[in-house]
C-alpha cells in the first residue's frame, strides 16, 4: 500500500494551471525524486503536499488518510517534513535552537508548567536537547553544536535545514533542492545523507536539478513537464524515455 497517493491533484494561480489533474503513488521507504524544467510544477506540487498551498483539486492521501487542504502544523504532527528550496534559517538563533525549533511537537507545553519549570518541563527539555544533539552528529554537524547559525558555511546550513525537518520524527521527507548552490563534496555530502536517511527507515521524496544526484540516489523517478506528468519509472527508464530527452534538451537532442 503506497505512504503517499495524489489523485487527480491540480492547481492553477488565476489562468495558470502550475499543476494539471496529476496522479502519483510514493512507497513507503524508498527514495522518490521529481524532476522537470524550471516552471514544470515540482515546488508547488511539494506545497500542495504540505500544505503551504490548497489544492485547486482533487486529493492527497497519507497512510490512508485524506490530508487534502491540511494546515502545515497538522502534517507535521501527523508525519510529514520537509525542507525548503531558499534556506529558512533563524539566523540570529544558535544551530542547537534550530533545531529545537523542529522538535517542539515532541516537547511538553503548557502556560503554567513552563512558567514554575516544573520537573516534567526540565526532563522535557533535555531530552530535547540530547536528541538535538543526536541529529546534528547525525548528519555531521556536531563541532557546530554551540555555534551561531550565521557562522556555518552554506553547505553545513543545507544539511542543519534537514536535521531540524528530522527533528519531528517524520515518517516522509520532502527535501525541496538540497544539492543546489553546492560544490561537488558537499553533493557528495548530501547524497550520502539522503541513503542514511531512508536506509533509517524514512521515505524521501526528492525534488532537484543535479541529475547525477538524481540518478545515483533515487528507487522512482517522476518527471514533470508543464504542470503534467511526463513520465515515470527507474533511473534507467527515465534515462532512457526519448519524451525526457526532448522535454530537457529540445527535439533535436533526442533524434540526435
Amino acid at each position: 500500500m503506497s505512504l503517499l497517493e495524489l489523485k487527480g491533484l491540480s492547481k492553477s494561480f488565476g489562468g495558470v494551471h502550475a499543476v494539471q489533474d496529476l496522479e502519483y503513488s510514493v512507497e513507503r521507504g524508498k527514495v522518490h525524486s521529481i524532476i522537470g524544467p524550471n516552471g514544470a510544477g515540482k515546488t508547488t506540487l511539494f506545497n500542495m503536499v504540505t500544505g503551504v498551498y490548497a489544492p485547486t483539486s482533487g486529493t492527497v492521501h497519507f497512510a490512508a488518510q485524506d490530508i487534502t487542504g491540511l494546515p502545515a502544523h497538522t502534517l507535521t504532527a501527523l508525519g510529514i517534513s520537509r525542507s525548503f528550496q531558499n534556506l529558512q534559517i533563524f539566523f540570529n538563533m544558535t544551530v542547537m535552537e534550530n533545531i529545537l525549533v523542529g522538535r517542539h511537537l515532541h516537547c511538553r507545553r503548557g502556560f503554567v508548567q513552563s512558567l514554575l519549570h516544573t520537573p516534567a518541563i526540565v526532563r522535557s527539555d533535555e531530552s530535547a536537547r540530547l536528541r538535538a544533539a543526536e541529529l546534528l552528529q547525525w548528519v555531521g554537524l556536531e563541532a557546530y553544536i554551540s555555534a551561531h547559525a550565521d557562522s556555518l558555511p552554506y553547505g553545513a546550513l543545507k544539511r542543519m535545514e534537514i536535521a531540524r525537518a528530522l527533528a519531528s520524527e517524520p515518517r516522509i521527507l520532502l527535501l525541496d533542492e538540497p544539492a543546489a548552490g553546492l560544490n561537488s563534496k558537499e553533493t557528495r555530502e548530501i547524497d550520502e545523507l539522503i541513503q542514511q536517511i531512508s536506509n533509517s527507515g524514512v521515505t524521501v521524496i526528492l525534488v532537484e536539478h543535479d541529475m547525477r544526484l538524481v540518478m545515483g540516489v533515487s528507487d522512482h523517478i517522476l518527471v514533470m513537464d508543464q504542470g503534467q506528468k511526463l513520465a515515470e519509472g527507474t533511473a534507467r527508464e527515465i534515462r532512457e524515455n526519448p519524451d525526457v530527452i526532448t522535454a530537457y534538451l529540445g527535439t533535436g537532442a533526442s533524434q540526435d
